[in-house]
């Protein structure tokens, strides 16, 4: 599934370059990885991109000499870079140049993914869902936050929906708890943690007429909706 979007990573480090590519993908984007920024470039000419994530550090060419020539060929790109730079004037060159956002390493892969999603939001990256999704015998409405099925028309609160929408963008893809609770909560500590589990339960319950529709809890890692 590439619905959140398409993604290129700029990272010379091998394993941060896989870590992070393997866990953009569990969380929904299509990406391409690659090493240096004169690579990046050539990926820019041969595909079509919603973010670039851009190391600053790298070989051949440097991720804000990159980002110059990129917005050159791709003038409303949006760029966030990743660097272990965290000096004032580094952060002020890579703003001067026009990124998006700029995330200090070590960073968490819940604060990128949150990031991302704002940045995509901003530049209209996102893809909307549809006006109608099918649940199995249910159609959730997007724009009404209803739920429909079995003869009755449910209202969803704005926690519900918002919690519906991620797990259907997810669908049959294992959603971190981590992810669900910053991206809806702001916070994934113990008390937001108990929260969650009460709107899970909710939505297990609207959704208990179609046997083949499940909410699954993915033990140590997170919740899996499973429709046809």
């Amino acid at each position: 599934m590439d619905e959140q979007g398409r993604l290129l990573l700029l990272e010379d480090d091998p394993n941060l370059g896989l870590i992070v590519e393997e866990s953009l993908t569990k969380a929904g984007f299509g990406v391409q990885l690659v090493r240096d920024g004169q690579a990046g470039l050539r990926a820019l000419e041969e595909n079509t991109f919603d973010l670039c994530l851009v190391d600053v550090m790298m070989p051949v060419l440097d991720g804000f000499s990159f980002a110059r020539l990129a917005r050159e060929k791709v003038p409303d790109i949006p760029l966030i870079f990743l660097t272990a730079r965290s000096l004032i004037k580094d952060k002020t060159e890579g703003f001067k140049i026009g990124c998006d956002d700029y995330l200090t390493k070590p960073f968490s892969m819940e604060e990128l993914l949150l990031r991302i999603e704002a940045v995509l939001r901003r530049s209209g990256s996102v893809v909307e869902l549809p006006q109608a999704v099918s649940l199995g015998l249910f159609r959730y409405h997007t724009r009404e936050r209803t739920l429909e099925g079995q003869g009755e028309v449910r209202n969803l609160t704005d926690k519900e929906a918002d919690l519906l929408e991620l797990l259907y963008r997810h669908r049959n893809q294992t959603l971190e708890r981590s992810q669900a609770l910053l991206s809806i909560w702001g916070d994934d500590s113990y008390h937001c943690g108990r929260s969650m589990d009460v709107f899970v339960s909710r939505l297990r319950k609207y959704l208990a007429g179609d046997e083949s529709v499940e909410i699954r809890t993915v033990h140590g890692q997170g919740l899996k909706l499973l429709i046809p």
